[in-house]
């Protein structure tokens, strides 16, 4: 437990046997209950390499989406009675050691979704960020900021926690297909803007890797407009 509530921490993952196990074994176990790696379809042994450290498995069977393996997730979280939910990336471009951060805004000032931002002072993004992302990760939240009338530094990014009862409001609908790829993260944080709930962000480090180990699975095209399509289909009212 962690200030009296129970935490899970969610890792979408999908033949990251090389990482996943430093994500699990970084996690602090004494702050985190349980660490989920919900495994999309590996091919690899992201599955087992993630158990031998210590994670629960929800496996998809087949390749879904990470949107899909989240809702998967926060569906398994509510079910067992956790308060708190952690996302974090599972090829570890995230710092566990940075969840109190994360945390501390919901269990001491009653917030109800914490983004990590790299952008705010004290975060920071290391290693070999390509360049559209860098691109990408401004313009995005820009957009996000002129649509909701909210401004963010931050909203493509996967660190975050959640107060559970959040996702009981029937205006938050998850299990919605359109959302399975990468576009649940961004539909969740328009809907806590909009309705009212409190938001926060807090400095994070994003790591990147060199790209010849992979740093990511996103196409630049497809990819982002999973990411993209939220803002557009709820600015304009043709999603709920």
């Amino acid at each position: 437990m962690y200030k009296g509530r129970r935490i899970i921490a969610l890792v979408p993952a999908c033949n990251e046997e090389a990482k996943i196990g430093q994500v699990v074994a970084r996690t602090d176990h004494a702050l985190v209950d349980t660490v989920l790696v919900i495994d999309d379809g590996s091919t690899d042994d992201t599955a087992s390499v993630a158990r031998r450290k210590g994670a629960r498995i929800l496996s998809m069977e087949m390749r879904r989406g990470v949107g899909a393996s989240l809702r998967a997730g926060l569906n398994f979280a509510r079910k067992g009675d956790f308060d708190l939910c952690v996302i974090m990336a599972g090829n570890n471009k995230d710092d566990p050691s940075e969840i109190p951060r994360l945390l501390d805004p919901i269990c001491d000032a009653g917030g109800d979704l914490v983004m990590g931002s790299r952008y705010l002072d004290g975060g920071s993004y290391g290693g070999d960020m390509p360049a559209y992302r860098k691109l990408a990760t401004r313009l995005h939240p820009w957009l996000v900021s002129r649509f909701t009338g909210q401004r963010v530094t931050e909203s493509t990014n996967g660190f975050r926690a959640l107060k559970l009862t959040l996702l009981g409001d029937p205006r938050i609908n998850l299990d919605q297909r359109w959302l399975d790829a990468y576009g649940l993260e961004v539909y969740l944080l328009w809907k806590v803007l909009k309705l009212g709930y409190q938001y926060r962000e807090v400095p994070c480090t994003k790591l990147y890797p060199p790209r010849a180990i992979g740093n990511t699975k996103m196409k630049p095209i497809t990819g982002w407009w999973s990411i993209l399509r939220p803002i557009f289909l709820l600015g304009l009212g043709l999603r709920d």
